[in-house]
């Protein structure tokens, strides 16, 4: 049985953040994003977002928590990032979003950790602290061709809210849609974990969270 837990990330750790989401991101989106655009991305450059983002957040509600993997040492397996829905969670034209809405800027499993619970822990924890915030709503932006990431957040019990958008990466344009969840007491969220397919592991017949 695996073991692990979710905590705010700490002063110090904005490194190996980094590390994890290059990692990931190279595994997880090699066959969805130029290769030479994941080679590209700066490790150090990304670390240091991820200091000021860890140890000065906008605001209270802003937080970046982290999974650690107990094994024989301690180690962060993946983090989510969230915060109030701002400029970023928005589709193109779209008015800005209630002020109790919260959204996803983030949520990663180092794929070696993979299929130890460690992506529905860090959603779970964050439903709890969103509700705790006062937030009645959560987004969530996914990439057209990561069906991982949708089968995670779905059986999770989030869906979509008819917006989408594509991002522009080096003239190659990549579709995304929203999800959405209501985060009322009793509702949908990330109260029953499901199963998964890890970010980085090929899909089997199971539907289920990547990063789980």
């Amino acid at each position: 049985m695996a073991l692990g837990y979710v905590r705010p990330a700490r002063a110090g750790e904005a490194g190996e953040v980094a590390r994890i989401q290059l990692v990931t991101w190279r595994t997880a989106y090699r066959r969805l994003l130029p290769r030479h655009v994941l080679d590209g991305m700066d490790e150090a450059f990304l670390a240091e977002r991820w200091r000021i983002a860890i140890e000065q957040p906008p605001s209270p509600r802003h937080r970046v928590l982290v999974a650690v993997e107990q094994a024989a040492e301690r180690h962060l397996a993946g983090f989510v990032a969230t915060g109030p829905a701002d400029e970023a969670a928005l589709a193109p034209g779209e008015p800005p979003l209630d002020p109790d809405t919260a959204a996803v800027t983030e949520l990663l499993v180092e794929p070696r950790w993979g299929r130890r619970g460690h992506g529905s822990r860090l959603l779970a924890a964050a439903v709890d602290l969103w509700r705790e915030d006062g937030f009645r709503t959560a987004v969530a932006w996914v990439y057209e061709q990561d069906p991982a990431t949708l089968r995670f957040l779905t059986g999770a019990g989030w869906a979509s809210d008819g917006a989408g958008r594509a991002l522009d990466v080096d003239d190659l344009l990549v579709p995304q849609r929203r999800l959405h969840v209501s985060l009322a007491p009793g509702g949908a969220g990330a109260v029953a974990a499901p199963r998964s397919v890890e970010k980085g592991a090929e899909p089997d017949a199971e539907p289920g969270p990547p990063h789980d």
